[in-house]
C-alpha cells in the first residue's frame, strides 16, 4: 500500500510539471544564497573529462592491467562516486548536459553535431547558458584545452561561449600524432571525419601541434594553471582529453609499460590512458606546487561508457565490467562511469557516495557553492552535491534520472536499485543491487511496475524537445565534396579573422 501511494505521488508531481506548476525530482532547483554557501576567497576549479574510457579501466575502480594512481589520487583524496551516471551514451550529448546542467533533450542535442561550420544550429543553441559563461558572471578566468564538440559555426565557438582561452579541436575527435595533419582548417576537409588530420585551433588561429596529442593537451593544462596562480582571477581549466577515443595511437614509452598485454588494440588503449594519468599527475603537481589545492575543486569523469565487443564502427578495446554493454548503450555500461571529486576546503576526502548521481550535478555544484544566480527561464536538473557529500542531506540526490535516446527510440529510468530500460519495443526491468550486470529482466513479474515507469517517462519526456535540434553526424560534408566555407573564410597558411574563424 505505501508502495502504491508513492507511485501515485510521483504521477501526480510529474502531472505537474507537465502544467508548470512544480519543479520536482531536482528539474528545477534554485542556487541556495550566497552567504550560506560561498567562500571568502572563490575556489579554482579544474574538470578533467576522458573520452570513451571503460567503467573498469582505472583503478579507483579495480583496473589491474591499467594502473591509474593519479587520477585514482583524486578519488583517494575525495570522493568516488561508485553509481555516477552521464546523460547520454556517446561524446556530444552527455558533454551538453554536463556543461548546462540540463537534461541535454531539453534543447534538442539528442546526437552527436553534424560538423557543419556554416551551420549555426549544428551545436550548442545560444539559448542555454553553458558552465564557462555561469563563471565568467562569477568573475572567472577560462580556458578549454582538449575537444569543444559543441559546434564548429563561428558563433558557437569556445571563445564565444565563455572561454577566454582555447587550445583544441572543435570536432569530436582527432589524430595524436602531428606528422598526419593534412588540413588547414575544417573548411578544407573533403569527407567525414577528414577533420581528424586538420590542425588544431588556439583561440581564434589555425596551428599544428608539435608532440603526442596527449601529452600536448597535458603540457598547455600546466602551463594555464602556471599563468593563473598569482592572478587575482580564480580560474577554470576544462582539460578535455579526447583519449582514449580512437583512433587508437600511442608513443613508444607509453607502449613500452603495457608489453604484458598480448591484445594488441588493448595495449595501445591502454598506453593512451597511461598517458592521459601522467597528464593528469602533472596538473595535481602544478596544483600543490601554486600552493592552492586545498582550495581548487578537482572533478574526473568520463563522458560514456568504453567500447566493448561488438559494437560496429568503432574498436573494441574497453572494459566496463561488472556493468552490461557500453558506449551507445542505455544499459549500465554505457551511462555509468569513473566520476569523482576533490575539494579539501569543504568535502571530507577518503569515502565513496553510494547513491546515483548525474554528471548535470557539476553545474548545479559549481552554481550552488559559488551563489550563481540562475536563469528563471532555464532551471537546472543538477543539484548541489555538497550538502550530501558534507552529511548535511541524507537520501538520494536524485529520486530519478532519465535517459532519452531519440533517435533509437530507446529510454530509461534510474531509480535508486530499480533500472528500467525500454528499446522503444519492449521494456525491461532491473534489480541494480542485487544485479548491477543487468542479467536478469524481472520485467515479467513487475508488469504493474514497468508500465508504470512508462507513464513517469511519458511525463518527463513531454517536457523534452520534440526533435533534435540539427542534423546528424554524417550529413556533412555533403557527398559531392565540402564546404568552402562562408566568406571571410581563412585560406591555407593564413590564420583565421572574422566570420571564418578556424
Amino acid at each position: 500500500m505505501a508502495r502504491e501511494r508513492g507511485w501515485q505521488w510521483l504521477v501526480a508531481q510529474m502531472a505537474s510539471v507537465m502544467r508548470g506548476v512544480l519543479p520536482i525530482l531536482g528539474f528545477a532547483v534554485a542556487a541556495p544564497s550566497v552567504a550560506e554557501t560561498v567562500p571568502a576567497r572563490k575556489p579554482d576549479i579544474v574538470l578533467i573529462v576522458s573520452d570513451d574510457q571503460g567503467y573498469a579501466d582505472v583503478g579507483l575502480n579495480g583496473s589491474t592491467d591499467i594502473p591509474t594512481p593519479n587520477i585514482d589520487r583524486i578519488a583517494r583524496e575525495g570522493v568516488r562516486f561508485t553509481r555516477g551516471y552521464v546523460t547520454f551514451p556517446v561524446c556530444g550529448p552527455s558533454r551538453a548536459g554536463l556543461l548546462t546542467g540540463r537534461y541535454q533533450s531539453r534543447f534538442g542535442f539528442d546526437r552527436n553535431p553534424n560538423a557543419d561550420p556554416t551551420d549555426p544550429r549544428g551545436g550548442m543553441p545560444l539559448t542555454e547558458e553553458i558552465l564557462p559563461e555561469m563563471l565568467q558572471r562569477a568573475g572567472y578566468h577560462s580556458m578549454l584545452v582538449g575537444k569543444w564538440h559543441m559546434g564548429t559555426h563561428p558563433s558557437l565557438r569556445p571563445r564565444k561561449r565563455g572561454f577566454d582561452e582555447f587550445y583544441g579541436m572543435l570536432e569530436g575527435g582527432h589524430s595524436y600524432r602531428p606528422e598526419e595533419t593534412q588540413f588547414e582548417n575544417i573548411y578544407e576537409t573533403r569527407k567525414l571525419y577528414d577533420w581528424y588530420r586538420a590542425k588544431l585551433t588556439q583561440n581564434e588561429t589555425s596551428v599544428h601541434f608539435q608532440k603526442y596529442l596527449t601529452d600536448e593537451f597535458s603540457d598547455r593544462a600546466v602551463d594555464f594553471i602556471r599563468r593563473r596562480a598569482d592572478q587575482p582571477e580564480p580560474y577554470f581549466l576544462y582539460l578535455a582529453y579526447n583519449a582514449p577515443h580512437t583512433p587508437l595511437q600511442a608513443s613508444d614509452p607509453y607502449l613500452a609499460r603495457f608489453s604484458h598485454i598480448r591484445d594488441e588494440k588493448r595495449r595501445t588503449y591502454a598506453a593512451m590512458i597511461s598517458a592521459m594519468d601522467d597528464g593528469v599527475g602533472k596538473v595535481l603537481a602544478e596544483i600543490d606546487r601554486t600552493g592552492r589545492a586545498r582550495d581548487t575543486i578537482v572533478i574526473f569523469l568520463t563522458d560514456n561508457g568504453g567500447v566493448t565487443p561488438g559494437k560496429a564502427g568503432d574498436q573494441p578495446v574497453a572494459s566496463n565490467r561488472p556493468l552490461r554493454g557500453g558506449k551507445r548503450d542505455l544499459y549500465e555500461g554505457g551511462i555509468r562511469v569513473p566520476f569523482a571529486i576533490r575539494w579539501p576546503a569543504r568535502i571530507p576526502g577518503g569515502r565513496d557516495h553510494d547513491q546515483p548521481v548525474s554528471s548535470m550535478d557539476i553545474v548545479g555544484t559549481l552554481a550552488g557553492q559559488l551563489g550563481i544566480a540562475l536563469r528563471p527561464d532555464r532551471p537546472l536538473d543538477g543539484v548541489d552535491l555538497v550538502p550530501y557529500l558534507r552529511g548535511e542531506k541524507s537520501g538520494p540526490p536524485h529520486p530519478m534520472l532519465f535517459f532519452r535516446d531519440f533517435d533509437r527510440g530507446a529510454s530509461a529510468i534510474v531509480a535508486g536499485d530499480r533500472k528500467y530500460v525500454s528499446d522503444g519495443k519492449v521494456a525491461a526491468l532491473f534489480d541494480l543491487r542485487a544485479d548491477p550486470g543487468e542479467t536478469t529482466d524481472i520485467a515479467p513479474a513487475n508488469a504493474d511496475e514497468v508500465a508504470r515507469y512508462k507513464t513517469v517517462f511519458d511525463a518527463w519526456n513531454a517536457n523534452m524537445a520534440r526533435e533534435p535540434a540539427f542534423p546528424p553526424l554524417g550529413t556533412w560534408p555533403p557527398p559531392a565534396g565540402g564546404s568552402t566555407g562562408p566568406e571571410g573564410a581563412p585560406k591555407a597558411g593564413q590564420p583565421g579573422t572574422g566570420a571564418g574563424l578556424p
